[in-house]
């Protein structure tokens, strides 16, 4: 990758000493990156980064200082306090700073935590949206988290709590009677849990899940299975997080829909995975 790429016009903010701008750089292709992110990587000065950002973005900010603050799970990581004070002692120095989080910096990323922090010690903030991986990593393993024939309600779950584990709030009886498609993020480890409670709940234990593992990276791996052998079948695949867990009926959309694997020259499993009988133009 290279920093040649040129922003088309447009009249780009720009990121002030002193400021921090908060930036999703999408689940993985860095193709996915929006212009406003990479307005703001032409002018940081220091980039704090996580640990799903591909290093690869980074190259296009050449001249600025890299600072990793990955989290990971089982590994050991910075502390959330530690992090989000950097950033302020950093903005304080007069430093142009970009926070760069993988995904959406508000959608479990943490985002929110952050820029409160930032605002109560007086720091000033800009947003910046980034594709989400339970959105953008679905799409890119065949997988639309709404279809008009399978749900009118998708609901996105965080697989662990502050504390690692399962949420105790999860009210999962409401989640599996009220959505009929649920994304899970870093839900890998806690499949079994998950997979029981919704089981429990009344879902059957015959519906479609895919996982989907390096979701839009050159390693992503897709393993479809089903709610009752779920966390078997994780396990037996020996997948690796990061990974988005999808549980309903759009799951049976990629047998249409896997687009890479066309691209390779596979065949469309099934042309009409959901049995409507008619062309998909015929509402």
């Amino acid at each position: 990758m290279t920093d040649s790429i040129s922003l088309p016009a447009h009249h780009w903010p720009a990121l002030e000493p002193g400021w921090v701008w908060l930036c999703g750089a999408g689940p993985g292709d860095p193709g996915l990156l929006t212009l406003h992110a990479l307005n703001a990587l032409r002018q940081a000065d220091v980039i704090v980064y996580d640990a799903l950002v591909d290093e690869r973005i980074l190259d296009w900010a050449p001249e600025a200082e890299k600072i990793y603050a990955g989290k990971r799970g089982g590994k050991p990581s910075a502390k959330q306090r530690d992090i989000s004070l950097r950033l302020v002692d950093l903005a304080r120095a007069g430093r142009r700073v970009l926070r760069l989080k993988g995904g959406d910096p508000f959608v479990f990323g943490r985002g929110g935590e952050e820029a409160q922090t930032l605002v109560q010690h007086g720091v000033r903030v800009r947003i910046i949206p980034g594709i989400s991986a339970g959105i953008g990593g679905l799409a890119y393993a065949g997988i639309p988290v709404t279809h008009r024939d399978v749900n009118q309600s998708v609901t996105f779950v965080t697989g662990h709590d502050q504390s690692g584990e399962t949420p105790a709030s999860l009210d999962w009886a409401a989640i599996s009677r009220g959505s009929q498609v649920i994304v899970i993020y870093m839900g890998m480890k806690h499949a079994a849990a998950i997979a029981k409670a919704l089981l429990a709940a009344g879902r059957p234990g015959a519906e479609p899940v895919a996982v989907v593992a390096g979701a839009t990276t050159p390693t992503q791996q897709v393993l479809e299975t089903r709610l009752d052998r779920m966390a078997e079948d994780i396990a037996a695949s020996r997948l690796e997080p990061p990974a988005i867990i999808c549980i309903g009926r759009a799951a049976l959309m990629r047998q249409v829909l896997d687009w890479q694997g066309q691209l390779a020259g596979e065949p469309p499993r099934d042309l009409d995975p959901l049995g409507r009988g008619r062309p998909a133009e015929q509402g």
